[in-house]
């Protein structure tokens, strides 16, 4: 019986989905906040002329002003009305009341309205920790598992016979427990770039981590509990093991009662290039703080790329034997990255030459959207932002010209949406991580040329993701309005807690706008992956103030 009615859930959920159900609540905005000196838009889907701002604690109006409208918003199909109060500065905690209409969930407006959305987003990669112990108070309830993993992991698969070599650490990919370096390459990469960029504003926050005197900022704490996982995926000879993993995918119970053994899977090219771009990059940010581990991992990424180059051709891993995650992807980005870090750790002529014949080759374009399996953006930023002399001109005018041209492409998408959803109508797997990505390409386009337009659009991502969209709810786990109870996470499953694991994205609407449902059967849709939460932490760490 039970089965059954939780299959017509599941029926009821998607038929739902497929018939592109709206939000109760048809005033949709960030449910977080807003910042006082930047655009402040809400949607409203419903006829209305006028609308005001009331403070939440008195019901008294501090602002109000016309609404305009109403523009078809074709991806759901909707007709909706626009709220701009951009004007309203005053900080605090306010809800949006459209007479005839209602109520929005609260929101505050304040300098720091991101900041603690940020904080909870760490959390939840800190939650993600293998090999260790993990315990994290939030919203009142505990977080918590034993240490896991500590035996990973055999070499039946590749090559070294059934014996074990230590892979201890890092973070579990997704909502399974396994550990992927191509997944941790956009992932470590794009936190280094936060790091790189928004260093000195997120310095100063406070992570909920354990105590430790290593000297580092809490943020490179958590990125090198990666990094040095990363570093025992390194074979003697340069190579880099493609994942850890269980031969097939485990049930929904805590990791450290997972019984199954986990193996590596045999070298691939694109996680060794990978593999090479993030700890190039670490060596770098590190330097300052921890001068020993950055030697080790220039080193390490100095050997790797020198297997690369004795290895020139595309070699995906042989994952036969597996049926998790695969992650395979050619690794024509990847080593156009590792090129462009290890030339910018140490100007090594060979690496300089070896982008920018790639960069040349690939037609220097900056993508819009991007993911694990097309990360030249981030050597291209390298690249572009690098102080290092001996660059090509032509290259660099060339890149600047592209930058400028795929920011303002998503200024446009971003506007011409009845969201602001900066990836317009295009919906794909794990889309919510590609929304929040587009950030850095933004960001990059606003060091190079300050328009207004790509902070306020940066900042449209941030507020599609936490309530601005047809579902009028948050898309990240324990923040903001009605956020995912169910998403596909086995360490939330397994804990029970009345509420899942918090400062999770989820993968998001995969084909339409209107398929999303919070289910946690729904892999597509509803799981959570670090590649995503990486990149909401930089679309949020651009809005934490110094």
């Amino acid at each position: 019986m039970k089965a059954i009615f939780q299959k017509s859930l599941i029926i009821l959920a998607l038929g739902c989905a497929v018939s592109g159900l709206a939000a109760t609540n048809p005033i949709r905005l960030d449910t977080v906040g807003y910042l006082p000196e930047l655009p402040k838009v809400a949607s409203i889907a419903a006829g209305c002329t006028n609308f005001q701002i009331i403070r939440a604690s008195d019901g008294k109006i501090i602002f109000s002003g016309p609404t305009s409208g109403a523009k078809l918003n074709a991806d759901t199909g909707e007709n909706l009305f626009a709220a701009d109060f951009s004007a309203c500065r005053e900080p605090g905690i306010f809800q949006l009341e459209v007479p005839g209409v209602g109520r929005s969930p609260r929101f505050e407006i304040g300098t720091n309205a991101f900041t603690e959305a940020y904080r909870t987003t760490l959390l939840g990669m800190y939650l993600w920790r293998c090999g260790t112990a993990v315990s994290a108070t939030f919203g009142g309830k505990t977080f918590a598992h034993a240490a896991c993993h500590t035996n990973d992991a055999w070499l039946d698969f590749a090559g070294g016979g059934h014996t074990n070599r230590a892979a201890n650490g890092g973070w579990h990919d997704a909502g399974d427990y396994n550990k992927y370096v191509v997944n941790a390459g956009v992932s470590v990469g794009v936190m280094l770039r936060a790091w790189e960029d928004f260093g000195g504003a997120l310095a100063k926050v406070k992570l909920q981590l354990p105590p430790s005197r290593d000297g580092l900022p809490d943020f490179l704490r958590e990125v090198k509990w990666e990094l040095d996982w990363l570093l025992t995926m390194q074979a003697p000879d340069g190579s880099v093991f493609h994942k850890v993993s269980t031969v097939k995918f485990g049930a929904f119970i805590l990791p450290e009662e997972e019984p199954a053994p986990r193996y590596f899977v045999p070298w691939g090219s694109a996680a060794t290039a990978d593999f090479v771009a993030m700890t190039a990059m670490a060596a770098r940010n590190f330097q300052k703080y921890d001068p020993a581990f950055a030697t080790q991992c220039l080193q390490a990424a100095q050997k790797s790329y020198q297997f690369l180059m004795a290895n020139p051709e595309n070699h995906p891993a042989d994952q036969s034997e597996f049926s998790t995650g695969t992650y395979a992807v050619r690794d024509r980005d990847a080593r156009l990255w590792a090129a462009a870090e290890l030339w910018a750790a140490t100007g090594d002529a060979e690496c300089l030459h070896d982008f920018e014949t790639r960069a040349k080759q690939a037609g220097s374009q900056i993508d819009a959207g991007w993911d694990y399996g097309n990360v030249k953006n981030l050597g291209e930023l390298t690249y572009l932002f690098s102080t290092r002399s001996g660059r090509d001109p032509n290259l660099l005018a060339t890149l600047r010209r592209n930058l400028l041209a795929t920011a303002d492409a998503i200024v446009a998408t971003a506007a011409a949406h009845g969201y602001a959803r900066p990836l317009g109508n295009r919906y794909s797997w794990g889309g919510n991580g590609t929304v929040a990505r587009q950030t850095v390409v933004l960001h990059a386009a606003e060091k190079l040329s300050p328009q207004p337009a790509y902070r306020a659009t940066a900042l449209d991502a941030v507020h599609y993701l936490l309530g601005r969209n047809s579902y009028g709810r948050s898309f990240v786990t324990g923040i903001g309005f009605e956020p995912p109870l169910h998403p596909h996470d086995r360490l939330s499953a397994a804990l029970n807690l009345d509420g899942p694991c918090p400062g999770r994205l989820v993968g998001g609407p995969r084909q339409r706008a209107t398929d999303w449902v919070d289910l946690e059967s729904d892999y597509t849709r509803n799981e959570i992956a670090v590649n995503w939460n990486t990149a909401l932490i930089y679309a949020l760490a651009e809005f934490v103030p110094e």
